[in-house]
């Protein structure tokens, strides 16, 4: 049995008031290019997932948002070729800012019935379902 690292990345599902979630289009040059995603990021050694998601959503996004507001709601673990994804995604309703696309192609506020029509990475589909059901 050949072994892969496993890599651990944290992503948010962001619910707007009107139910809907933030999405992100992966830009040209990175693993995975047009696809849609949660947004989030690696965790860094030694740091906190949560830590390290409200690093990525300042990064990424530009909003403010504090650990207290970040619900943990669902995990997906993903074998790809050349590494194991471990991630947790979690709920968040209450952040400051407003959101802005700083490192993605796009961005889109979509209702979690209409996500499948996005092409997401396949680690990121089974997450879908529990939206649906939740939101």
């Amino acid at each position: 049995m050949t072994t892969v690292p496993t890599v651990l990345v944290v992503a948010v599902a962001l619910v707007d008031a009107d139910g809907r979630v933030l999405i992100a289009q992966r830009p040209e040059g990175k693993q995975m290019a047009g696809l849609w995603e949660f947004p989030g990021g690696k965790v860094e050694p030694g740091e906190r997932p949560e830590a390290a998601l409200i690093r990525e959503l300042n990064e990424e996004l530009g909003i403010e948002v504090a650990e207290s507001c970040l619900a943990p709601f669902v995990f997906t673990s993903h074998a790809y070729d050349s590494f194991h994804l471990l991630m947790p995604l979690y709920l968040c309703r209450r952040w400051s800012g407003r959101v802005e696309r700083r490192e993605h192609a796009a961005l889109a506020w979509v209702k979690p019935n209409r996500m499948r029509d996005y092409p997401m990475p396949s680690a990121d589909e089974p997450l879908v379902a529990w939206l649906c059901d939740l939101l």
